[in-house]
């Protein structure tokens, strides 16, 4: 049985080996249109004829510590079967904007597909309504389309996007960030 829990610590051993990045059979595609007195983004899913894989590199040491950290402000939490931890949420609040940002949100591949991602972003929410946050935020690529349905069934909306956030060269064939929030009031 899957036990979901506030954590209290997380290894960066854990944190490398949860985010290693995902396979995608379509991407989001973004169009932007500007002229004068006119500007339009469009985002379209569309079929992959080759799969996306999208492999991250392990955190730098700042990214790695900052992550170690966030647990200790209460909002992130785990997966864990027994004692090993399968998938993990890590956020952190912004209380200027009363948001709950979601920084990291995996499940280990062999434990996907059975409602973990979920019951994880439900203890965020939960966590973030009880502290009188109004919004979860979360942001991932337009390439990464599993991530993108998934927070879309669990609720969140495409508020964002963000045409160079990686490189400036992102648009129009690269990966494009999209900024997803999940409104709680």
């Amino acid at each position: 049985m899957i036990d979901i829990r506030p954590l209290t610590h997380i290894e960066p051993v854990d944190i490398q080996r949860l985010v290693s990045g995902y396979t995608s059979d379509a991407r989001y595609q973004v169009d932007k249109t500007e002229t004068d007195g006119h500007f339009s983004l469009s985002v379209t899913r569309v079929p992959l004829t080759r799969p996306y894989k999208k492999c991250y590199l392990p955190p730098d040491a700042e990214t790695l510590e900052r992550y170690v950290r966030l647990p200790a402000l209460g909002f992130s939490f785990g997966a864990h079967e027994n004692d090993r931890c399968v998938g993990i949420a890590l956020a952190e609040p912004h209380r200027w904007n009363k948001s709950l940002w979601v920084w990291e949100l995996h499940v280990e591949e062999t434990y996907r597909g059975r409602g973990i991602g979920r019951r994880l972003v439900e203890a965020l929410t939960e966590k973030a309504r009880l502290e009188g946050l109004r919004t979860l935020v979360c942001e991932t690529q337009n390439t990464n389309a599993p991530a993108m349905d998934f927070y879309r069934k669990t609720g969140f909306e495409i508020e964002g996007i963000d045409l160079s956030y990686y490189t400036n060269d992102d648009y129009p064939n690269g990966e494009i960030a999209v900024f997803m929030k999940k409104r709680l009031v």
